[in-house]
């Protein structure tokens, strides 16, 4: 089954939506394509309203990461409260896992944004983050959801 694309602007530059049939498979930073299909013009219009301040929870069909460890963290994170946050030890201790694999999954996060693992926070500091520009824009994320003011 083919992917297909669709690149939007927003406040943290390119992001393009990549689906594969019925499925939201990767939100790439930059990156082109220009397929409206229902799905992707969905998510796009998700996105904007996530930014908008107007969408606190995603609602769309994805495809998980086919590990069991890996789709049991991405659940874990898409249950965090817009605006919350965990820890990697606190995602550790209920999925009875190490630290430090809660956060090998995070940075292996296809869907970035769309499963906010800019919302799962380390011990003592912000942790990680795999999207493009790093920790700024983890922060800046955690800015649009309310949740900074907490950490910095």
């Amino acid at each position: 089954m083919s992917e297909t694309a669709l690149t939007i602007s927003s406040p943290l530059g390119r992001l393009t939506l990549v689906a594969q049939g019925e499925r939201l498979i990767a939100l790439r930073w930059g990156g082109r394509g220009n397929d409206r299909t229902p799905l992707l013009t969905r998510a796009a219009d998700q996105l904007a309203a996530y930014f908008a301040g107007a969408l606190t929870q995603f609602d769309l069909p994805l495809q998980l990461a086919s590990g069991v460890l890996q789709s049991q963290v991405q659940r874990a994170i898409q249950a965090i409260p817009y605006g919350e946050t965990r820890t990697y030890g606190d995602l550790a201790q209920a999925l009875n896992t190490p630290a430090q694999a809660i956060g090998q999954a995070c940075g292996a996060n296809a869907l970035t944004i769309i499963i906010p693992c800019h919302r799962v926070l380390g011990a003592t500091g912000l942790g990680g983050y795999s999207g493009a520009g790093g920790i700024e824009t983890k922060v800046a994320l955690l800015r649009l959801e309310g949740a900074a003011g907490l950490l910095i």
